[in-house]
């Protein structure tokens, strides 16, 4: 795999479109790299799974609820069969406070759905300092294209 000497030319493309969909090598590095390159170049990363997303906008923005897994035999008591609601934190609220863009890197990106994806497409135009890399499989070398390409094809 040829080195990437300074993923110039993927900042660039991730600045301009908001959100990139990626497929990266299955044997990994390049992603490493990359991220190095958007640290260096004053993003702050947070890398997190597609899996149990829900909807993108409340769990990155909001204050939501989350019940927990059902794991057998439990009382039926004051929380029924389903569990009482747990309050979970927004993930992106504490990186947006400073005035420093943020990059969000979702891995396993191939379970959302379009819509889930034209909504991150939404998140990224209406924060600008947001910007969105889902990864979507994989690939023989390190391919990207803006999200809107992808969803239109």
């Amino acid at each position: 795999m040829p080195l990437l000497l300074s993923g110039r030319r993927f900042i660039n493309d991730l600045e301009a479109a908001g959100c990139i969909a990626i497929n990266v090598p299955p044997e990994g590095g390049s992603e490493t790299r990359l991220l190095r390159r958007l640290r260096a170049k004053g993003y702050r990363t947070q890398i997190i799974t597609a899996r149990g997303l829900g909807d993108p906008e409340a769990f990155l923005f909001k204050l939501h609820g989350v019940r927990p897994p059902h794991l057998g035999h439990q009382s039926v008591g004051r929380g029924a069969a389903v569990g009482e609601v747990q309050e979970v934190m927004p993930q992106l609220t504490e990186f947006l406070v400073n005035d420093s863009a943020v990059v969000l890197w979702l891995i396993e990106g191939q379970v959302l759905s379009p819509s889930e994806l034209l909504a991150l497409c939404d998140l990224c135009n209406r924060e600008a300092r947001l910007k969105v890399v889902v990864e979507m499989g994989g690939a023989r070398s390190l391919q990207w294209e803006p999200m809107l390409n992808r969803l239109n094809s």
